[in-house]
């Protein structure tokens, strides 16, 4: 993963995702798509965004009179960082207690219970 300061905040791994799906992207673009779901202000958006540029985890560049701004992180990367620091902080670092605590916090359906199953199979026959 690239080198940075800080692991991306909620709020800035919610603008990645945006980013990750579709980039370049103006902030009015990314504030318009987060407007759908939750009130959040113009400027609020703004400043992430460039708090985001400003720790490395976009890139801005000048378009006309806006900035539009692309992903710096690559997303499996930040999403496997950011799942090893939560199994080892939460769980101490055992995968078998976050799945037993996912599957309890949740009721979990029969096809949700054999795509899993079938998912650990195709692990085990690659390893």
């Amino acid at each position: 993963m690239e080198s940075i300061d800080k692991a991306p905040t909620s709020a800035e791994l919610e603008i990645l995702n945006l980013l990750w799906q579709k980039h370049p992207q103006t902030v009015k673009e990314i504030h318009e798509t987060l407007m759908d779901k939750k009130d959040v202000g113009y400027t609020t958006t703004l400043k992430i965004m460039q708090n985001m540029a400003t720790k490395g985890i976009v890139q801005r560049e000048l378009n006309g009179k806006s900035h539009s701004y692309s992903p710096v992180l690559k997303m499996e990367e930040t999403r496997g960082k950011l799942l090893d620091n939560f199994l080892e902080n939460a769980f101490g670092g055992s995968a078998s207690s976050l799945v037993m605590q996912v599957l309890g916090n949740k009721n979990t359906s029969r096809a949700e219970l054999d795509k899993i199953k079938n998912l650990i199979s195709q692990f085990e026959k690659g390893k």
